[in-house]
Order: structure tokens, then sequence, then C-alpha cells
């Protein structure tokens, strides 16, 4: 498998699935249909994982640059896919859960069937053009889109759910699907393994409240405090929800529940 995958993007999650799969991680920047079949022509992979993206400091920044995040969350992608097709490659997006309004009072774990809504974000918007575009594809050639969300990891990164919370002083207590990288990885192995297309999200079973990981974190590090503050008054745009893994589960792969890793994922954190 290993050298039959290549993976484009070198943020926080190319870097991880690469180490994960143990392949290559493009160096190349591409910006045109060209670029694309260039490096693949080079790199010769079976699979191609696109893990590019912008997002900056948070989702908020997209406003600020709104033709950046447009190209590398909504060309690119596309770009790819024509690449990809074009050269008998198939192409794994990695996408995001944030894409949707949930109502915790009235809906259940959002299935892969329902049309994005969210589009409240530039960020979420940009997503989701690149995959209603890239779903109508799978339909007919090898793509794959993987949504994760919320990541966390035991490897502390600024990217790490894990790592934002201990930079916090107030944390919001509203229940969160969240995908645990290393069951993540695990999970993209098997997809690929089933030759796999269309949408998948990516995410552990359940839901995490902020509070469950910090208090274990507390058992291990005395000493943090932080306070649980309503989200409302916080003024924020963002999505919360919960994410079903229904059709991940079909598939084959057995989901472990977030509060399964919690434990493992913090000591993991504190001895890294």
């Amino acid at each position: 498998m290993r050298g039959s995958i290549l993976v484009l993007g070198r943020g926080f999650i190319g870097k991880r699935i690469s180490h994960g799969l143990g392949c290559a991680i493009s160096e190349r920047k591409i910006f045109t249909l060209k670029d694309a079949e260039d490096e693949i022509k080079k790199k010769k992979p079976k699979i191609l994982i696109n893990c590019a993206g912008h997002i900056g400091g948070n989702v908020d920044d997209c406003e600020l640059d709104k033709d950046k995040t447009l190209f590398a969350n909504a060309f690119l992608p596309l770009i790819l896919a024509e690449a990809a097709l074009r050269n008998k490659v198939k192409l794994i997006h990695v996408s995001t859960g944030c894409i949707y309004h949930f109502d915790y009072k009235k809906d259940k774990p959002i299935n892969e069937a329902k049309v994005p809504d969210f589009l409240d974000l530039f960020y979420s918007r940009s997503k989701i053009y690149a995959e209603r575009a890239l779903e109508v594809l799978s339909k007919q050639f090898n793509i794959l889109i993987a949504r994760i969300r919320i990541p966390l990891d035991y490897i502390p990164h600024k990217r790490n759910i894990l790592t934002k919370l201990l930079s916090y002083k107030q944390v919001n207590n509203l229940p969160n699907s969240v995908t645990y990288l290393p069951d993540f990885i695990n999970a993209l192995k098997h997809l690929i393994k089933i030759d796999a297309r269309g949408i998948y999200n990516m995410v552990n079973k359940g839901a995490l409240k902020y509070k469950d990981m910090l208090d274990i974190y507390i058992k291990y590090s005395p000493g943090f405090n932080y306070e649980i503050v309503d989200f409302k008054k916080l003024n924020m745009r963002r999505t919360n929800l919960i994410l079903s893994t229904k059709k991940l589960e079909d598939a084959g792969f057995n989901v472990r529940d977030i509060h399964e890793v919690l434990k493992e994922c913090v000591k993991k954190y504190i001895k890294y």
C-alpha cells in the first residue's frame, strides 16, 4: 500500500495520514490541472489523498482571504478529481462534517444522505461546493469523500482539539462528533481495502462533551482549571452537531465510541 499512495497537503491531517499509512507526501504546490497531472505522472500513485485546504488560524480567517479559501477548499479538489479520473487514479478527499445545522432537541445523528445546509460561514460554504461536486462524480468514478470533524489526537498540535482546549479558560459543553485520528487512520485503511466510494462520516461513535475529556485530563495532570460557559454567550458562528457512523459500521469497520478512547488519548498525550 505504501508506494501506491500519495498525500497532498502538508498540514496536520496530511502529515498524520502520511505517517499512519507509511506513504509519501507531495512537496508540490498545485495550481493548475497540468500541475496535478505532472505530479501524478511523476509519482505514479494508485491513490491520491487530498488533505490540502485553507482554514487560517480558525474558520473566521477564511472571511479575510476569500480567494485563497475558495481555491484551496473548492477549486483544488475539483482540479485533483479531474486529474485523477483522467489518469485512472483513485481520489480520496478529506472533507469536513462542519456543514450542517443541528437541532439537539429534534435531530438524530446526521447521515451521509442529508444535503449540507450550514451556509453561515464562508469556510463551510467552500467545503460544501467541493463535496457536492465530488459526490456526483463518485457515482461514476473512483472517489471517496472522508468527512472528519474536530480532530483529536495524542500528539500535541495546534489543530488537535485537546491542545486547543488546554489553552482555553472557558469551554462550551455541547455534545459534538469528534474524530480520534488513530481510529480515523485505521478506518481509512479499511475503506481503501474495500475500495469504498462516495461519502463516509469518519468520526467516532457517540458525542463528546469537552468536560468529559478535560475531567480525565485533570486526573493525570492536577492543577488544570477551566469553566463551562453557555455557547450562546460566546457569540460565535460555529457548527455543533452529531454525525451518524452507521454507514461506516455497515462497511465492516468497528467504530469505537468516543468515550472509549479518551483515557488512552490523554495518557499518551501527557507522555508524548
